[in-house]
């Protein structure tokens, strides 16, 4: 359902303006998880134009998100809500949410050092909450590729 008066966008049950604070929040939390993985990784020399074209930039900070969250918030996590403790909320967060965080951080466990695996967690858990809040996998997907996008940038 798309309304007018929210500019074509699809606002979460109960919000009642046009701007979402906890996206906001979520948002403007990026440059504080690449501080943290800065912490983690000692960050590459400074990003160039180029790395915005290069084909390592396309596949980590745009293919990547958007079929991980096709997997995991989109297959994973709606499978898990259907499930009636994926549907349990702590602190806001589902039983779904969470399950399908630790296995995306275990996932990734694979490709990097558990320290650097476990620091996906806590955006994991970002990513699985606007997806059920929004009822959709734009906004986790486009928070993902903002996410990556710095860390891509930041860490090449």
């Amino acid at each position: 359902m798309v309304s007018q008066e929210t500019g074509g966008l699809i606002l979460p049950k109960g919000t009642t303006h046009r701007f979402d604070w906890l996206l906001g929040a979520a948002i403007i939390a990026a440059p504080f998880y690449w501080w943290l993985f800065s912490i983690l990784v000692a960050p590459a020399s400074k990003p160039v134009l180029s790395d915005l074209v290069s084909q390592r930039f396309i596949i980590v900070a745009l293919v990547y998100p958007v079929l991980e969250e096709i997997v995991f918030r989109g297959a994973l996590q709606g499978w898990l809500l259907r499930k009636g403790w994926g549907r349990r909320k702590w602190s806001g967060l589902s039983g779904a949410n969470v399950a399908t965080s630790l296995l995306f951080a275990a996932i990734h466990v694979v490709r990097r050092p558990g320290m650097l695996s476990a620091a996906v967690f806590v955006p994991s858990l970002v990513f699985g909450f606007f997806r059920e809040r929004y009822n959709n996998l734009y906004v986790p997907i486009a928070l993902h590729v903002f996410y990556n996008a710095g860390v891509v940038l930041l860490f090449r």
